[in-house]
């Protein structure tokens, strides 16, 4: 008789391959998969049929008409858009509305991130891409442009390059977001082409009014953060976005274009349908498989608040090459100090009814390892099989695993 076994996707970007994990003989495994699991991918031509059908905008290429030069937004590394495989629909709408490759550049929006490496613009965009158009990283710190104050305070400042453009172009990608819903939409500006003053107002008021927030994730009716977003987005004047859904692959099965409002309401739409999954209850170990957005440990532990037993083992699984993405804003920069809204706490709060923390990861920075729980309480393993051995150390016949087969874009079915 064999082993439970589970198949997980693993190392976005640079591999993105399928890999077995086993379990004990006698061990209840429970796969909590997303409704979208294994969704067929739209066609090359249903994706260019959605840039040919924007929601509540003219086509792109009717707004190209008589523009001089052209920037085009796309989310960074730790984002799962596949742009490489949309954009080719967006230059072909660009081209027939008359625009030139020199008059093209891309902007990656990293936010308050750190910037790309080429491999990583490469994996990205395309190599084709990142040789034929000047490609840059959004830098928060300078070359800003003030484009207005939100209706809530927020000073909107924005990269220098995207607002010198007549044609203001987004990709991205609508997955869950813990603040503001879901990603997607305006996000490709605030934050991802922002200032740090912008960046930082803006999470610290949205954050700090009492009552005025619906902070849970797949929310956006009467969310301030959202609401002031979509503001700012308006203020730098975004005027064409296109955002994917996607399934376990990271294969867009959704594709929405136009206006930034409308078309990330109908993606989200599609969204909470794809994504939803049934949480298992009362699990001895929760099992959170951090593809697609394995650089982001804290976007997988959504899950141990509802699965997990207390005590219980969370275990985060990564073969990601790469160590955990700076964040400048909440990130640590020395032993007792961080960015703005660094927290001596650590990033992963919910992670607190563990009562171990297994990582299994190529690497984990000791950097890391403190913002998950201290020295004590977070086990690093480099291997599935040293994780095997924790666990059945302290778990034996019977035992309850619940695993997220993509944790960072499932959401919890109410």
């Amino acid at each position: 008789m064999e082993h439970p076994k589970i198949r997980l996707r693993v190392n976005a970007w640079f591999r993105d391959e399928e890999i077995d994990v086993e379990f004990p003989m006698g061990w209840e495994i429970v796969e909590c998969r997303m409704a979208g699991h294994d969704m067929r991918p739209l066609s090359d031509e249903q994706m260019r049929d959605a840039l040919l059908r924007p929601i509540g905008s003219p086509r792109l290429k009717e707004l190209a008409a008589g523009q001089d030069q052209v920037v085009i937004l796309f989310d960074d590394i730790p984002k799962p858009t596949p742009i490489h495989k949309i954009v080719p629909f967006v230059i072909e709408e660009l081209h027939a509305g008359g625009i030139s490759d020199d008059q093209i550049r891309f902007v990656c929006a990293t936010g308050m991130h750190r910037g790309l490496t080429y491999q990583e613009f490469a994996a990205k965009l395309g190599v084709d891409i990142v040789a034929r158009y000047p490609v840059y990283s959004h830098n928060p710190y300078e070359n800003l442009v003030h484009v207005g104050t939100t209706s809530r305070g927020t000073p909107v400042h924005v990269n220098r390059e995207y607002a010198s453009c007549g044609l203001r172009i987004g990709i991205g990608s609508i997955v869950i977001h813990g603040s503001a819903g879901f990603g997607g939409g305006g996000k490709i500006v605030l934050p991802g082409i922002s200032g740090v003053e912008t960046i930082e107002y803006h999470h610290r008021m949205m954050k700090e009014v009492p009552g005025a927030l619906n902070l849970k994730r797949g929310v956006i009716d009467d969310n301030r953060f959202r609401l002031d977003i979509d503001e700012a987005a308006r203020l730098a004047a975004l005027q064409f976005k296109v955002d994917a859904v996607l399934n376990n692959r990271r294969e867009v099965v959704g594709l929405f274009a136009g206006d930034m409002i409308a078309e990330h309401r109908a993606g989200a739409a599609m969204a909470q349908q794809v994504y939803r999954t049934a949480p298992a209850k009362d699990a001895d170990v929760v099992v959170m498989n951090l593809y697609p957005i394995e650089t982001q440990f804290v976007k997988s532990t959504w899950c141990v608040p509802t699965s997990l037993k207390e005590g219980g083992d969370a275990v985060l699984f990564s073969q990601y090459p790469d160590a955990q993405n700076l964040h400048h804003l909440t990130g640590r920069f020395g032993t007792d100090f961080g960015g703005r809204h660094w927290k001596a706490s650590g990033r992963a709060q919910q992670l607190a009814k563990a009562g171990r923390v297994i990582v299994c990861a190529p690497q984990l920075t000791m950097y890391d390892r403190l913002d998950l729980g201290g020295r004590e309480r977070v086990v690093w393993c480099q291997t599935w099989d040293q994780v095997l051995v924790e666990l059945t150390a302290r778990n034996g016949h019977g035992t309850k695993v619940a695993v997220y087969p993509y944790a960072p874009i499932q959401l919890a079915a109410e």
